[in-house]
C-alpha cells in the first residue's frame, strides 16, 4: 500500500518500562497505533511492574548523546517526545543534541514521579529542565504535581490556581502547556486545558473512566501529540485527537487485569478488539 504522504518519524527520548505500560514500550506502542515510525533513545532503564518502581538504573549522559546523535544524524525526525530524564546530566545531554540537530516539533513530558508514586528524578532536576530544555520544547505537558514542582508551588486545589501556574510556568519561557486536570478524582470529567502566550485557555473535557488501569497515560498522551502534529494544521486540533486516543485506549482496557496494580492502557484500541 502506498502512502499519499510521508508518514511521521518521530523520536522518544525516555526511560524503559520493563513492565511495557509506560515510558519507551508506551511511546512505540503509540506511535504505531497512530501510524508513525517510531525510533527510540533510552535515558534510564527501570524495574517496574503494575504496583510500583524497583529500581532505576541510569544510562551514562555520553551513551543518550551518542544514542540521538546516531538517529538524529540519519534519519528525518519529525518530532520529539522527551519523557523520564533522570538527572541533570541527562537533561544537560538531550539539550546540547537538540541544539545541534533541532527539530520541527518537541514535545516536553517532564516525569517526576510514576503513576505509583515512586520518584523517578534521582535529583532535583527543575531548575535545569526549566533553564535547558524548557526554551526548546514546543509544548510541556505536566499534571497536577509536575506542575507545582516547576512552578515552586502547592499542588493546586481548583482550576483557578492550576491556571495561574499554568501562566507561570509561560513566564518562565514554555512557549506552550498542556495543564492535565485528570489527577483530581473527585469530579466525572477529565478537564485538560491548553494555554499558549497572546492567547485565550482552550479547556478539553473528556468523561472519567471509572478505572485502576492508568499506568502510562500521561506517557501515551505526550506520545500522541508527538505521532500526530506533523499531519495537523494546528496544535488545537493535534490536542483534541491525541485526547481521543487516550480516552479510547483507557476505555478499551478499563477491564484488563495485568498484575496488581495500575494497569496499562490498551494502545491498539483502533486495530484489536
Amino acid at each position: 500500500m502506498k502512502h499519499n504522504k510521508p508518514f511521521p518519524r518521530v523520536l522518544t527520548i525516555a526511560g524503559s518500562d520493563s513492565g511495557g505500560g509506560a515510558g519507551i514500550q508506551a511511546d512505540l506502542k503509540t506511535f504505531g497505533a497512530l501510524g508513525a515510525y517510531g525510533a527510540s533513545v533510552i535515558t534510564a532503564v527501570t524495574a517496574q511492574n503494575t504496583t510500583g518502581v524497583q529500581g532505576v538504573y541510569v544510562i551514562p549522559p555520553e551513551v543518550i548523546e551518542q544514542q540521538c546523535e546516531s538517529v538524529l544524524s540519519d534519519i528525518r525526525i519529525d518530532a520529539v517526545k522527551i519523557g523520564m530524564l533522570p538527572d541533570a546530566a541527562s537533561i544537560q545531554a538531550v539539550a546540547r543534541v537538540l541544539r545541534r540537530f533541532p527539530v520541527p516539533f518537541v514535545v516536553l513530558d517532564p516525569v517526576l514521579v510514576a503513576t505509583s508514586g515512586d520518584k523517578l528524578a534521582l535529583e532535583d532536576t527543575v531548575g535545569v529542565l526549566c533553564r535547558e530544555l524548557l526554551p526548546l520544547a514546543s509544548i510541556i505537558t505536566p499534571n497536577l504535581n509536575e506542575l507545582a514542582q516547576l512552578t515552586g508551588n502547592c499542588l493546586a486545589e481548583n482550576e483557578a490556581q492550576m491556571l495561574e501556574q499554568g501562566k507561570q510556568l509561560l513566564a518562565l519561557g514554555a512557549k506552550t502547556a498542556l495543564l492535565k486536570g485528570g489527577h483530581w478524582e473527585n469530579t466525572h470529567e477529565a478537564r485538560d486545558w491548553l494555554l499558549q502566550k497572546d492567547a485565550e485557555p482552550q479547556c478539553f473535557v473528556n468523561s472519567r473512566i471509572p478505572t485502576e488501569n492508568t499506568h502510562g497515560t500521561g506517557c501515551t498522551l505526550a506520545a500522541a501529540i508527538a505521532a500526530l502534529h506533523p499531519h495537523r494544521s494546528g496544535l488545537h486540533l493535534t490536542v483534541a485527537a491525541a485526547k481521543s486516543y487516550l480516552h479510547g485506549a483507557i476505555d478499551a482496557g478499563q477491564y484488563w487485569k495485568l498484575g496488581n496494580g495500575h494497569g496499562p492502557l490498551a494502545h491498539f484500541w483502533r486495530t484489536v478488539r
